[in-house]
């Protein structure tokens, strides 16, 4: 009957460490880049946007459309970033606690796990 009574001690430390994910989140940065590096966008680990950077001779091109498409997928590149990031942080602030419903949720804000470059075996 009381089983889960000692994990609750962890949830109630875990509220407040959220706050402290939160800052560490803010100060972490991610970053995308599309076009060969023409467009570079930085986000921090919250997903707010920092910086954007687009090479002069791309805006020279005078090509409106192609640079709102790089700025898009440089963004959404590195959103996928902070996503993985806030994952990580989140999981290690479990310290492997198994949390009902935790993977769904954060599933439902994360969205389904991408494969990436780190995925892959050497």
């Amino acid at each position: 009957m009381f089983k889960g009574l000692s994990n609750l001690g962890a949830l109630l430390k875990m509220g407040g460490r959220l706050q402290e994910l939160n800052e560490q989140l803010k100060n972490q940065r991610a970053t995308g880049s599309a076009g060969g590096g023409m467009v570079e966008v930085e986000v921090n680990g919250l997903a707010e946007m920092l910086h954007c950077r687009i090479e002069e001779k791309l805006i020279a091109q005078g090509d409106r459309e192609l640079i709102e498409d790089l700025v898009v997928t440089a963004v959404n590149q590195a959103v996928a970033k902070t996503k993985q990031m806030h994952a990580e942080n989140v999981q290690s602030l479990t310290g492997g606690l198994n949390l009902p419903g935790l993977d769904e949720a954060m599933e439902k804000f994360l969205g389904p796990h991408q494969p990436d470059e780190t995925d892959k075996n050497p």
